[in-house]
């Protein structure tokens, strides 16, 4: 059986979509804290398990007849973050979990900038300390996640954002889940660790020409500071801590953590990469 933690979440959902095509749904276990937040799945024949990442018990029940479990990684921040990440490969070695995928960041390591890499970087050496097979993917930044970067510049061309020349290899989420699906339900896994990326790395000067190529806005990029940048993230009343996660991944990306590009994605999905072109094209 099949088990995908965070399964309530863009990636967990478009995987599960994707597995149910695949195997029999009586073979997939959708993890969440709530069974309201997949309640589109409930009627689907997918087996969905309650656990909470704080709570090992639970997930030693969740992963109870589990062989494969993807452990997709936490939201949660810094040291509750690594703590959950924690729970979740302990209980799959309690659980006898035969394989496990997790999906790491793009440069994972205690010295990074981008504050979920040290989570990540963390994990990994957990799984791979562990005995149990592994499959990581250390993904790139999503298309999907641009807006968050630019706002309103997909429309109005206008981009603020504290990343000076620093590159990203941006990637589908669609291709990932693709690719996720396509290698669990392989026949034999062995251990490996791909890094996930688009075929292109661009800076946000790049995406602004971009927009101007593909969709005739005056785009612009604005490099600002991180204080202005911060003052902006105060404004819209984030939290302290948040603040400091998005202000580590601009730092992130500033250091060309996330610049790195790499082939294996195409490979395992078996088709060429969406990419950043297509995604801006679209209305």
């Amino acid at each position: 059986m099949i088990a995908i933690t965070g399964a309530n979440g863009h990636l967990g959902k478009l995987t599960l979509s994707l597995l149910l095509k695949k195997v029999a749904p009586t073979q997939l276990v959708a993890i969440v804290r709530d069974k309201e937040r997949i309640a589109d799945y409930l009627n689907t024949g997918i087996i969905i398990r309650e656990a909470n990442y704080e709570d090992p018990h639970s997930l030693n029940n969740a992963f109870e007849g589990i062989t494969r479990v993807l452990q997709i990684s936490t939201t949660a921040i810094g040291d509750v973050g690594t703590k959950q990440e924690q729970n979740v490969v302990k209980a799959a070695q309690l659980a006898g979990v035969q394989h496990i995928m997790y999906t790491s960041t793009l440069s994972p390591g205690s010295q990074a900038h981008f504050m979920a890499a040290k989570t990540c970087a963390h994990t990994e050496q957990l799984i791979m300390d562990s005995g149990i097979s592994y499959t990581i993917f250390r993904n790139s930044m999503y298309m999907e996640t641009i807006p968050l970067f630019i706002g309103n510049g997909l429309y109005d061309g206008q981009i603020y954002y504290p990343a000076e020349n620093g590159k990203i290899s941006f990637v589908s989420r669609e291709d990932i889940a693709e690719a996720l699906s396509n290698t669990l339900t392989e026949s034999t896994i062995t251990s490996h660790i791909y890094s996930i990326t688009g075929e292109e790395a661009f800076t946000f000067d790049g995406i602004a020409k971009l927009l101007n190529q593909e969709k005739g806005l005056n785009s612009t990029y604005f490099n600002i500071k991180n204080e202005d940048y911060e003052k902006e993230l105060a404004e819209l009343h984030m939290p302290e801590a948040e603040r400091a996660f998005y202000l580590s991944m601009a730092d992130g990306i500033k250091a060309n953590e996330f610049a790195q590009t790499d082939k294996s994605l195409e490979r395992i999905i078996g088709k060429k990469r969406k990419s950043l072109i297509e995604y801006i094209q679209m209305p």
